[in-house]
């Protein structure tokens, strides 16, 4: 059509201009005509096409629209159980030997002989040989000591035999003395009578002096040989003590294991000479094994103002092998004697029973250890997801939260123990849900959801079907009373 008319166009204009005078082209008339002409043809498509949009939108059927629903969060509960709690203190520490020795040797000489099991890492039982000197030189200190001792010994028999023989003297020149004083006694009398003479009486009176003089003479023998035997009984205890020490030199040739012990460290081998004092081996108690750990300053003081002290106090260690966590109890048994400030609290060892433990312990651990804490009564123990801003928790009633106000007493693990606006037996939130507030709805995971109506004031939507997940809703609805924006 258009092609038709740019045509007879092109032909009128070639006629008129044929026609004008000159013969000068009028082909700008032609090209202005043509772009009115399609303009137009353009905007009255465009106006059909709207007419038409406008005539489908007023004639389209009605689509019955579904009543809102409320915004519902499926959340997981627990009842609050009102009780007594003690939490347990989680801590790390480090596993000591509480007993250590230093095997020195006592004597010296070469070493002839070394256990099998005096290796660093082995397990040796009390009693034990483990290191053995040459005994040559300390039997035969044995026995000259004990020759020595024999030698004495008769000795003393000696002595005492004298010393008998000496009191019998004394006992003789008694009696002798006894015999010569009657005599002076009764020549006196006779004198008296006129039947003696003075020089009986002074021969007499000289026979007494001898005889006392005898007697004092026998007195002293007997003290000296008193003296004798007392001489030879110490020299008899000196010489009991040589051997005691010749024989206890002669133990000490080897080296027994104090105790049930693990070697740390040896330093012996057959054929090295030995001084005094000279270690050989590093042992340390494998059934005396404590765990050092640390309380703060706030956990000690609550601990030890609950019962006065630590001493006594069960608690768990845990050994983590791998991935598999191995228990031992212990007993707390000693506090360190000063303040750790480098470590910020007080240090306290507990022992560790080794009875029944299927994997043993090695000094230099780390492991976890499990403090019973101070018990808490009258409160309340949560999952610590059930706490929102550290002060507050939601009580489910009527599948609607509740807000309470708690005070945090302490954590255990993942739990948190609360006590505050809690009533025993009541239901509490234990979801983390971003729009959390009074009166939000919720239900629990697992129970049938409840048909409700809109809520009063709701503007009219659709809501989207399905069944909610936890923590999203199943239709858009206005926030609860309290909600955060």
């Amino acid at each position: 059509m258009l092609k038709s008319i740019e045509t007879e166009a092109g032909s009128s204009g070639e006629a008129e201009a044929g026609a004008r005078p000159g013969g000068a082209p009028a082909r700008p008339v032609a090209t202005v005509a043509r772009a009115v002409l399609q303009t137009a043809i353009a905007g009255g498509i465009l106006a059909g096409a709207v007419f038409a949009y406008f005539h489908l939108v007023e004639t389209r059927e009605s689509i019955p629209s579904r009543p809102p629903r409320e915004q519902v969060y499926v959340v997981r509960t627990v009842p609050a159980v009102i009780s007594d709690e003690r939490p347990m203190l989680s801590l790390y520490g480090e596993v000591m030997a509480a007993r250590t020795v230093d095997l020195r040797a006592l004597v010296a000489g070469k070493v002839v002989k070394v256990s099998d099991n005096l290796q660093a890492g082995a397990a040796v039982d009390a009693g034990d040989n483990l290191v053995e000197i040459d005994r040559f030189a300390y039997e035969g200190a044995v026995v000259e000591a004990k020759a020595n001792l024999a030698e004495a010994r008769a000795k003393l028999i000696e002595a005492e035999g004298g010393l008998e023989l000496e009191r019998a003297n004394v006992d003789f020149a008694r009696e002798q003395l006894a015999f010569a004083e009657r005599d002076l006694e009764r020549g006196r009398q006779l004198l008296e009578r006129g039947s003696a003479t003075e020089r009986t009486i002074d021969d007499r009176g000289l026979i007494v002096s001898q005889r006392r003089q005898q007697l004092d003479q026998r007195r002293s023998a007997l003290a000296v040989q008193e003296a004798r035997v007392e001489q030879q009984k110490a020299a008899i205890e000196r010489l009991e003590w040589k051997l005691q020490e010749a024989e206890q030199a002669l133990a000490d040739t080897t080296l027994k294991a104090p105790f049930d012990a693990v070697v740390r460290s040896e330093a012996a081998e057959v054929g090295r000479l030995v001084n005094v004092n000279d270690v050989v081996a590093v042992l340390y108690d494998r059934n005396a094994l404590e765990a050092r750990f640390t309380l703060s300053d706030n956990q000690y003081g609550r601990l030890l103002g609950e019962s006065g002290t630590l001493f006594g106090r069960k608690v768990e260690v845990v050994w983590t092998i791998g991935n598999e966590p191995v228990s031992y109890p212990a007993e707390v048994v000693r506090v360190g004697a000063d303040v750790a400030s480098e470590r910020g609290g007080v240090d306290v060892y507990a022992r560790i029973a080794r009875a029944g433990a299927e994997v043993p312990l090695r000094p230099g651990a780390f492991v976890e250890l499990k403090v019973p804490d101070k018990l808490y009564r009258g409160v309340a123990r949560l999952p610590e997801t059930a706490l929102y801003g550290g002060k507050h928790i939601y009580a489910v009633i009527d599948d609607r939260l509740n807000r309470r106000d708690v005070d945090v007493i302490a954590y255990d693990g993942s739990d948190v123990i609360v006590r505050g606006d809690i009533t025993d037996g009541e239901t509490v939130l234990a979801t983390q849900i971003s729009e959390v507030g009074n009166g939000l709805l919720v239900r629990e995971e697992g129970a049938m959801p409840r048909d409700r109506g809109p809520p009063e004031g709701a503007a009219p939507g659709l809501s989207a079907p399905g069944n909610p997940k936890p923590g999203n809703t199943t239709t858009a609805a206005p926030k609860p009373e309290g909600a955060p924006s």
